[in-house]
């Protein structure tokens, strides 16, 4: 469980350099003001600088969650094949949400990757819930 919840933490700071490289290159650019970023608001910004922010900050909302599953799989000694398929699919949809968000950004197919890897994040939970045994 350690290897994948690595992997996101990976991905988190590839994107984080990737929002840096965008948000630095639109001020040497003059298409920003550095002063914009000191509470985010009161310019119109270009999209890319948009959707890097945003990105980056998405990779701290459903993958919380998945963490969380990761270290009560852990700490409870609990997995099995099973939490490494859906910890690894999850890893896997949120690269290609990535991909897509941060490249040709379709809608629809962001969306597949999205809830796909939303939906391994659940399977893990009810696993989790189903096997849990209290007083252990």
């Amino acid at each position: 469980m350690v290897y994948p919840m690595f992997m996101m933490v990976v991905l988190t700071f590839v994107v984080f350099l990737i929002a840096f490289r965008v948000r630095t290159g639109s001020v040497q650019r003059g298409e920003v003001s550095i002063k914009y970023y000191s509470v985010f608001q009161g310019e119109n910004i270009p999209e890319l600088v948009h959707k890097t922010t945003r990105h980056f900050a998405n990779l701290f909302e459903v993958p919380v969650l998945f963490y969380v599953a990761g270290l009560l799989y852990l700490v409870l000694e609990q997995s099995g094949s099973f939490a490494i398929y859906c910890a690894w699919a999850f890893v896997a949809t949120r690269v290609v949400h990535s991909f897509i968000h941060l490249g040709y950004n379709n809608v629809l197919h962001r969306l597949v990757a999205f809830a796909a890897g939303n939906a391994c994040v659940l399977a893990m939970w009810i696993s989790i819930v189903l096997n849990y045994e209290p007083g252990l």
